[in-house]
């Protein structure tokens, strides 16, 4: 007989039974064998994603649309355009108008023509060009620096900076406003970190008296003008602390280039303070400059530290060559035309008059450039951004925790490209439909009865 005739074994349809058995078996049945490993998550099970999505059913329900991630048809400017609609625009950072600039468009031109739109590497390995080097002269120059870097990204600017500087044994002290790069920045670097109440410099100094001696470096982070509430810190007694308890002074000016003094300098200029005094100075090219990108100033050991060892730099592509082109030239430009600078400061004042004389809260404004109007509830908040807008006036709803509890604010980006025409019919729709609200009684207190009311609505439909 063949072994196929054998009775004690097994036919191979039998065995194909007994091996599809097997396999149907849990490995937690069987003896021995590891516990059964979890499947990963689905990111709609994530509490963030169930958040946001229980936001966009209100939203929904409501009639809300969505103010974020807008299309914009053109350049930012004074205008923009939403879809077939041409609208004034108080939502871009073009400060002093040069985003689009002749000359500053011609030197981008010129140099995508030289050096491409890429430079295809990382400026250690590959990627630097003269542009680079020429943009950091000019800036070294303007904070009066021994030296200056380039970042292809402003927020990795800050990030990669305080965690090539800081590390374990060292302290991060912040304004308690201070933008998420710097928070990010500090928890990268491992640096213990503690944030003091804005702009108070008592509470600053009772930290540094308590906790200076604990660590080897200590580093003060402020920003030259606060993106979401327009004021500033008082530079010269900042300095004067950092001096006092040894430490080194970062300032993010991100807002105040190109805004802040007679000749655009930023904070320093502002407040009559030497530039060089402040160890660290870091900012953006996206806004005032109207081309992308962060930059540090500061002492030529700083620079090398950073050129070898901060990850944003030496890990990332260089800056594209158009890119350093754009900002140098806006650079120039901006020196070159002061007159930018009184226009943007006398529609930010403008604008602050006519607002308190509307009894609207424009919180701490100094008004440069950046305006905010706290309505404190965050539903009529985005009630009168679609309202404004349905009204040809486009500025952005700031809620918490972007900004701290029961301070929901529009957010105005006033320009040097604004006229007084436009403040005035800017602040008159926003007084008129602000009271249209409150005559409604829309607000957050009742959303609940609000979306009661919509449901019963719909059904009945």
């Amino acid at each position: 007989m063949t072994g196929r005739d054998t009775p004690d074994r097994l036919s191979q349809g039998q065995v194909g039974a007994l091996i599809a058995q097997m396999r149907s078996v849990k490995a937690a049945d069987t003896p021995g064998a590891p516990p059964a490993l979890p499947k990963a998550r689905s990111f709609t099970q994530l509490a963030a994603y169930q958040a946001m999505a229980q936001q966009k059913a209100v939203s929904a329900t409501l009639g809300l649309t969505s103010p974020y991630y807008r299309q914009h048809e053109t350049k930012a400017g004074r205008f923009t355009q939403l879809g077939d609609r041409k609208v004034l625009n108080f939502t871009s950072y073009d400060y002093i108008g040069l985003n689009g600039h002749p000359e500053i468009s011609r030197a981008a031109a010129e140099a995508i023509e030289s050096f491409g739109t890429s430079v295809s590497g990382s400026r250690i390995t590959s990627g630097e060009r003269p542009v680079h080097a020429a943009l950091e002269r000019s800036l070294a120059a303007l904070y009066e620096a021994e030296d200056a870097v380039v970042f292809v990204s402003g927020h990795a600017t800050a990030v990669s900076a305080i965690a090539a500087l800081l590390g374990p044994n060292d302290l991060l002290l912040h304004d308690a406003w201070i933008h998420n790069c710097i928070v990010v920045g500090g928890k990268l670097s491992g640096a213990a970190r503690r944030s003091f109440a804005h702009n108070d410099l008592g509470e600053l100094e009772a930290m540094l008296a308590a906790e200076r001696g604990r660590f080897d470096n200590v580093m003060i982070v402020t920003e030259g003008l606060f993106s979401m509430d327009g004021d500033g810190p008082d530079l010269a007694a900042l300095v004067a602390l950092k001096e006092r308890y040894g430490c080194w002074l970062m300032v993010d000016d991100a807002h105040g280039l190109g805004v802040l003094g007679a000749t655009g300098r930023g904070i320093a200029e502002h407040c009559g303070v030497d530039p060089k005094r402040i160890d660290i100075w870091m900012g953006t090219l996206s806004k005032s400059l109207a081309s992308c990108g962060g930059y540090v100033a500061g002492s030529g050991p700083l620079v090398d530290l950073l050129k070898f060892g901060a990850p944003g730099l030496v890990y990332s592509v260089g800056m594209p060559a158009a890119t350093a082109a754009a900002a140098n030239a806006a650079l120039a430009v901006m020196l070159r035309e002061p007159e930018r600078l009184r226009r943007l400061k006398d529609n930010g004042h403008a604008m602050i008059a006519r607002l308190a004389a509307a009894g609207l809260d424009h919180g701490l404004a100094w008004g440069y450039g950046i305006v905010p109007v706290i309505i404190g509830d965050a539903l009529q908040t985005i009630l009168l951004a679609e309202r404004l807008l349905e009204r040809g006036v486009y500025a952005f709803p700031v809620l918490p925790p972007g900004v701290p509890n029961h301070s929901a604010r529009l957010r105005f980006f006033v320009s040097s490209e604004h006229t007084a025409e436009d403040i005035e019919y800017a602040v008159t729709a926003l007084v008129e439909e602000k009271r249209a609200l409150a005559e409604a009684g829309l607000s957050i207190a009742n959303l609940s009865q609000l979306l009661a009311q919509r449901n019963g609505a719909t059904r009945t439909r």
